[in-house]
């Protein structure tokens, strides 16, 4: 019997940006309704749906070989696993989210000293006593099932430490950021024993270099253009690379075929650059993956 890697998807507010990264690494993970256990075009993985809350303690005990959480839940729940990668995405960006100590627009808390004596709802609830205590802040720290910044509207709080990534919900339900806790994404995190077998330490080696390889492309273009010989000079003090553009004689010897890879932000300045440098024909690519 072939041996199988047992992997978590975080089921939730990652799960779809999750599915969308293993995607474009190549192995297509297939959802139905109801059913926590989804299939993948890998014979050698079985996948299973598990709230990020829940992956730490299920990877630590063995029930998964490895999973992809927030690091937040890990420092939350103290599951001892080991971190083999940071990911950094999350349900609507490719960017860190923070914890936020979050109160009324007209509440006189200014500060986590403010804290003294108050009433503080949040699913964090573990990390925000520690935070706490650590700071000797004597709060009452209450469990939040849900809706926590509706808590602070509705006066069953004083305040919450809430997750976000932009800040708009909070600014439109009348709320203001006292302050960040905490900043936190995802994980790939492994079974420590896994990892001393040797084929599945291989297998969740391979998951981590694709899935970077993976978000490490969607930052990058490849970009390529003919050029003049008389303009490559020109052309070239453009053009940033790993380590050089790529520059290859055309039939016509007059010419060249110049590619390489630039930041996606970096191209609605630089085109232009090019173009007004002597380059023609400029063709912009998306990258699926880049390993460097």
């Amino acid at each position: 019997m072939s041996e199988i890697l047992k992997l978590g998807i975080p089921k939730g507010s990652l799960e779809t940006a999750t599915l969308d990264l293993f995607t474009q690494a190549g192995w297509n993970i297939n959802t139905r309704s109801r059913n926590y256990f989804p299939s993948i075009n890998d014979p050698e993985i079985s996948c299973a749906l598990v709230r990020s809350q829940e992956m730490g303690p299920y990877v630590a005990n063995a029930t998964l070989d490895v999973g992809l959480t927030g690091q937040d839940w890990i420092e939350e729940t103290g599951a001892d696993v080991e971190v083999v990668s940071e990911l950094v995405y999350s349900k609507a960006s490719d960017q860190p989210c923070r914890w936020v100590l979050i109160v009324k627009n007209d509440s006189d808390i200014q500060s986590v000293e403010d804290l003294e004596g108050k009433t503080v709802s949040t699913e964090l609830m573990e990390f925000t006593k520690r935070y706490l205590l650590e700071r000797n802040i004597n709060a009452d720290v209450q469990f939040s099932w849900g809706a926590t910044e509706a808590k602070v509207v509705e006066g069953l709080a004083d305040a919450a430490v809430e997750i976000t990534e932009t800040g708009s919900t909070i600014r439109a339900h009348g709320l203001r950021i006292v302050c960040d806790l905490l900043h936190t994404h995802t994980v790939l995190v492994a079974n420590k024993q896994a990892l001393l077998d040797p084929w599945k330490s291989q297998k969740i080696e391979n998951i981590s270099l694709l899935l970077n390889s993976a978000l490490v492309a969607r930052e990058k273009v490849l970009l390529k253009m003919n050029v003049a010989s008389k303009d490559i000079d020109n052309v070239a003090k453009f053009l940033p690379s790993l380590h050089a553009p790529t520059i290859n004689k055309l039939y016509d010897e007059g010419w060249l075929a110049v590619e390489t890879v630039v930041n996606k932000n970096d191209v609605r300045e630089l085109i232009p650059q090019l173009k007004r440098a002597g380059a023609e024909g400029i063709l912009e690519f998306e990258l699926r993956k880049m390993v460097r």
